[in-house]
Formats: structure tokens, C-alpha cells, sequence
């Protein structure tokens, strides 16, 4: 053991000594594998951070909230195709009452009018001001504790108000950021109007998380009671717009406390079965989306973007890779006589084998260790000049030193080789 830990000390000496005296040429053999390791180290942080920024956009849905659409990412997930889909049944107000009135797991049901998006973009004005469009949502009394959004001002509406049609409105972050608070104004009892209506402002949503840190436009919406939006709108369920944009009707569900979701879910999918007329042998035509469902295509997604990552660095680890083993063959070639000497003096071909494999190894390590270094500075460096969230993982760094350590080893395994099986007299011999 003496042996070895002096063999390793005397191969790492002398692995720092050949980086130190060909400081050009062992940096230009690290290249390839400092540029493959700073790619994984600073896209893994910029990928991890913008991963943890969705799921918890995920986790402020709720985890116990349940969606009925008419189609949504489930599906999409089992494969079903679009044409199909459209054949679906219509969502109704009145669906929406089944579920309240005929589950005993159901605490909160709501109505949730244009959720697919900006299908009814309308522009919000107040005075001279005006906003680009906005997503007009039209809901009942229960869309604030729902979607847990916090309010900043004022309140949400109430039941009184959704059963009068009353023009009633919560402004979205956005309306209120570009109509109110540069002057310093409390929207709250101020009159807007969305289109052609007048509403009174009643409520502010605060800022609702985004994505990456990045706009996402989820505070572009304002938020109406649902029976004023089908007086306005004539929106009553899911249909195809004039300009053929998607107005989606939903059912936002939420299980009474201790309730397990699976169990409210069950109660739910009776009643809709129920309601369409399905027998026990046909599937259903509606979906029941969850926040797991979210994660579950989000997972996908993140999964397939790390593994593109890995393949494009692995591109830049191979051609580094190739560079050492180009290196170390001139090495090996330069250094006969010494192996030769070497071999005299009693060395094995192991220890010739391990010598350069060791050499090989220490370059690409420190090559490692330089990537590791850059890659976290883009990272911190993107941060601090965007925002945009990163996640810097213990792993990842192990990743890039194995990474590295790997590919010195791996392509220093022929010149390494080739060393061990010179022949003493014939190395001795070499000029």
C-alpha cells in the first residue's frame, strides 16, 4: 500500500509538472472537455432552476384540486387524437350543479369561463389609459379560493353578485400595474371598462408565480362573474370562436378536508358519468386533470431537455477526448527513452499503464474543474443579470469531475497502453 500511495504521489508530481511546462498544449488538450463540462454544469443549473420555478407554478394550483374539462392534458397524454376529442359533449353550468349537489366529498365547485388562453382578448380602460388584451375570465364566487391567488385590494366578489349578474370586476396584476399604480391610485370602487362594458372594480389579484422568473403573461387577465360574462359574452360551454381561437369552459373541484383526492375523484367521474349517459363498457368523455397530471407532462418534457443536454455536451467530451488521446500518443512517443529507463529500473507494466492513465486522468480533471467554474459562473452570472433562476446541485459537479475524469481515462487508455508495452531495450534505444 506504501508502494502504491508513493506511486500515486510521485505519477500526480509529475502529471502537474507536464501541465506546467506545456502550459499551451495541455490547454489546448482540455479544451473540448472544459467547454462539454461548462455546458453540462451551466445548462443543469439554468435547467434545474427553471424546473423548481414550474413546479412550484404546479404547486400553487393546489394539490388537491381537481379539474373537469372537456379535454385537457390527460388525454393528450393516453394518446388521443384531436378529431376525437372534439366529439366530446359540451361542459355545462348545469354539470357544474350535479357535481355540487349530488357528491358527498365535494367541499367548493366553480365555474370557470375562457381558462384556454386569451379566447376573448379584450382591452381594459380607465380614463385616457388603456391595456394591451387581456384574458377575461368569467367565474363564480369561489375563484379566489380555489386558485389560492392572494388578493391585494379589496375582495373578490360575492354569490349575491354572480346570481344578479352584477358588472363586478378583480383586476388581474397586470390591468393594475399599467392603469393604477404608476399614479398611485386604489382602483378599488373606480369604474373600468372591459370592451364595450362598464364594470366596478371591486378587487386586485397580486402577482401569481411565473415560470423561470420570466413574463409568462399569467397576470393578463381580469376576472368577471360568470353570469355577466355569458350576458356580455354568450359564452354558455365550450365552443370554437370567429377567429377560431378555443373558449374553454371548466370545473375547478375541490375534496372536503381529510377527503382523498382518488375518492373525491371517483365521486365526481360517477356523477358525469351519470350525467352523459355513459355505459360501464365506454370510456369517458370528459377529463379529470390534476396537479399531477401537470407534473407528469412537465416531467416529460424537462426529462427529454436534460437528455438532449447530455447528448450535445457529450459531443464536445468526445472531441476533448480525442484531443488527450492525440496528446498523450505524442507524449508516450516523446518519452521513450524515459519509459525505457523506467522499465530498467524494474517498473512494471501496470505501473507504466497507470502512469499515463493517471496523467491523462489529472488533465481532463483539471479541465473538469475549469468548466465546473464557468459553467456555475454563467449560471450566477444569468441570474444576477436576468433573474432567471438556477439550481446549483451537488451532483452536478460530481457529474462534470466523472465526466471528466471518464473521458481521460477512456481515450488515455490506448496511449497508455501502447506505453506499458514498449520494450525496454528497443525504448533505450530511441532517439
Amino acid at each position: 500500500m506504501a508502494i502504491r500511495l508513493g506511486l500515486i504521489r510521485e505519477v500526480v508530481v509529475m502529471a502537474f509538472d507536464t501541465v506546467r511546462n506545456n502550459k499551451l498544449r495541455s490547454g489546448l488538450t482540455v479544451l473540448g472537455v472544459v467547454i462539454g463540462i461548462t455546458s453540462i454544469v451551466g445548462m443543469t443549473a439554468l435547467i434545474r432552476g427553471f424546473d423548481e420555478s414550474v413546479r412550484d407554478m404546479f404547486r400553487s394550483i393546489g394539490p388537491n384540486t381537481i379539474f373537469v374539462q372537456r379535454f385537457g392534458v390527460t388525454s393528450f397524454l393516453n394518446g388521443a387524437e384531436f378529431k376525437d376529442l372534439l366529439k366530446r359533449p359540451n361542459l355545462t353550468v348545469s354539470d357544474a350543479r350535479a357535481i355540487e349537489e349530488q357528491t358527498t366529498t365535494i367541499e367548493l365547485v366553480d365555474i370557470q369561463m375562457g381558462v384556454a388562453g386569451p379566447a376573448i382578448p379584450q382591452r381594459v380602460f380607465h380614463r385616457d389609459l388603456k391595456t394591451k388584451p387581456l384574458t377575461i375570465l368569467g367565474t363564480t364566487e369561489n375563484f379566489a379560493q380555489g386558485t389560492r391567488i392572494p388578493i391585494i385590494g379589496g375582495r373578490f366578489f360575492n354569490g349575491t353578485e354572480v346570481q344578479f349578474r352584477k358588472n363586478v370586476v378583480v383586476l388581474g396584476n397586470t390591468p393594475y400595474r399599467l392603469l393604477f399604480e404608476p399614479f398611485g391610485i386604489d382602483p378599488v370602487g373606480k369604474t373600468v371598462r372591459v370592451g364595450s362594458q362598464q364594470f366596478l372594480v371591486v378587487g386586485v389579484f397580486d402577482k401569481r408565480p411565473n415560470a423561470g422568473g420570466v413574463n409568462t403573461q399569467a397576470d393578463d387577465f381580469v376576472v368577471i362573474p360568470y353570469t355577466a360574462y355569458q350576458r356580455v359574452f354568450g359564452l354558455r360551454s365550450f365552443r370554437v370562436s370567429r377567429n377560431g381561437s378555443m373558449i374553454a369552459f371548466q370545473i375547478g373541484v375541490i375534496p372536503r378536508d381529510g377527503v382523498p383526492q382518488a375518492e373525491a375523484m371517483a365521486d365526481v367521474q360517477r356523477v358525469m358519468r351519470s350525467r352523459h349517459n355513459l355505459k360501464l363498457d365506454e370510456p369517458d368523455d370528459f377529463d379529470l386533470v390534476t396537479q399531477d397530471a401537470f407534473l407528469k407532462l412537465w416531467d416529460k418534457i424537462s426529462q427529454a431537455t436534460f437528455f438532449a443536454l447530455i447528448v450535445i455536451s457529450s459531443i464536445a467530451l468526445m472531441v476533448g477526448g480525442i484531443g488527450v488521446m492525440a496528446i498523450m500518443s505524442i507524449s508516450v512517443t516523446e518519452r521513450t527513452r524515459e519509459i525505457g529507463v523506467r522499465k530498467a529500473l524494474g517498473a512494471r507494466r501496470g505501473e507504466i499503464l497507470f502512469q499515463f492513465l493517471m496523467e491523462a486522468a489529472f488533465l481532463t480533471s483539471v479541465g473538469g474543474v475549469l468548466g465546473i467554474l464557468l459553467g456555475s459562473g454563467i449560471g450566477l452570472t444569468v441570474h444576477l443579470a436576468s433573474g432567471f433562476p438556477i439550481s446549483l446541485p451537488w451532483w452536478s459537479f460530481a457529474l462534470g469531475l466523472g465526466f471528466s475524469a471518464s473521458v481521460g481515462i477512456f481515450f488515455g487508455m490506448y496511449p497508455a497502453f501502447k506505453a506499458s508495452r514498449l520494450d525496454p531495450i528497443e525504448a533505450l534505444r530511441y532517439e
